[in-house]
């Protein structure tokens, strides 16, 4: 059995009402032939009444006699059964009603365009029989699991239809959810991706007022080193020869030397444990260098490779990646 719902507590008082006032003739036909037969007895008595009054001898004769009506008999298991169930389907039905036109009101509410033009559900033919069964007493037994049927099959079919509705409605509510925190998060990352570019910005313009500002402060350049070897002095040679090919000079190359110092100290296999960041240029995660060479992870010309492109595409210039790396600590 459905459980009542008190959505609509008084459109059900309502019904209950008119069901009501329909079964109160029913009760005054009752009452009126009680009153006949209750009359028709003592008419039956007045004629011995007034003889004995007046003196005369009395004629006896057969006095009319009407014999008590019997009292109605107790209803049988079966019959109690047929009504419980019947009370048991008007609930149901009316759990079911309320429950339609909840959902109607909740598809307004919303606002939401659910993909269905129709977002009503009729139930005009259950709640007329479910006035018809609601008479029950009046009824012969024998009708109640025909009605009683009817309403369930009706009952059924506006559960079905409020139910593919509510499923729209829950769909209709999750696509809303999910564009909104969708818009949420690419206005979150645009404004991230114009803080750092103004970052950058800054940097820049704050490295061409003032050069030396934004340089290094006398960075350590290691010595001895060869293009093509592993030592730290041996990939700054390295990035020294490749800076031409971003056209840039010597004034960057202090700015780089700083940057990645403190980085890395410029050791290829420079790996942080708490972040994953890995090598000269400490990538994060270090895979991305894959882009510059297979053996990124071995080979610190290509580790420089990436770093210095990574460097002209967000910031411009070393110097400029450095400004930054000064001023929010990382780049």
């Amino acid at each position: 059995m459905r459980s009542i719902t008190s959505a609509h507590p008084a459109r059900r008082n309502s019904r209950a009402a008119a069901r009501r006032l329909r079964r109160r003739p029913v009760l005054a036909v009752a009452g009126l032939s009680l009153g006949l037969i209750v009359a028709a007895g003592m008419t039956a008595t007045t004629p011995a009444s007034v003889a004995e009054a007046s003196g005369s001898t009395p004629t006896f004769a057969l006095a009319s006699f009407t014999a008590p009506q019997p009292l109605a008999a107790a209803p049988t298991t079966a019959e109690s059964k047929a009504l419980s169930a019947a009370r048991a389907t008007v609930e149901s039905a009316d759990a079911s009603i309320d429950a339609a036109a909840t959902v109607t009101s909740d598809i307004t509410a919303s606002k939401l365009d659910i993909g269905d033009p129709e977002t009503t559900v009729d139930t005009a033919e259950l709640a007329a029989a479910v006035d018809r069964l609601d008479g029950a007493n009046a009824l012969p037994t024998l009708l109640l699991p025909s009605i009683v049927e009817d309403v369930t099959v009706l009952a059924d079919a506006v559960d079905e239809r409020v139910a593919e509705l509510r499923g729209k409605l829950d769909a209709a509510k999750a696509l809303k959810a999910k564009q909104e925190a969708e818009a949420k998060a690419k206005a979150e990352a645009e404004a991230r991706a114009k803080a750092e570019a103004e970052a950058a910005a800054a940097a820049a313009a704050a490295q061409s007022a003032s050069p030396q500002q934004s340089s290094a402060p006398a960075p350590v350049f290691a010595s001895g080193g060869a293009v093509g070897g592993t030592s730290p002095a041996d990939a700054q040679a390295t990035a020294r020869a490749m800076l031409g090919g971003y056209g840039w000079g010597d004034d960057q190359f202090g700015c780089l030397v700083s940057l990645w110092n403190k980085e890395s100290g410029w050791n290829y296999r420079a790996y942080n444990s708490s972040s994953g960041a890995f090598g000269i240029p400490q990538a994060l995660p270090g895979g991305k260098m894959a882009s510059a060479g297979a053996d990124w992870q071995t080979n610190p010309r290509t580790q420089i490779a990436w770093g210095l492109g990574y460097i002209s595409g967000r910031y411009g210039t070393p110097c400029g990646a450095w400004g930054h790396s000064q001023s929010v600590g990382w780049y």
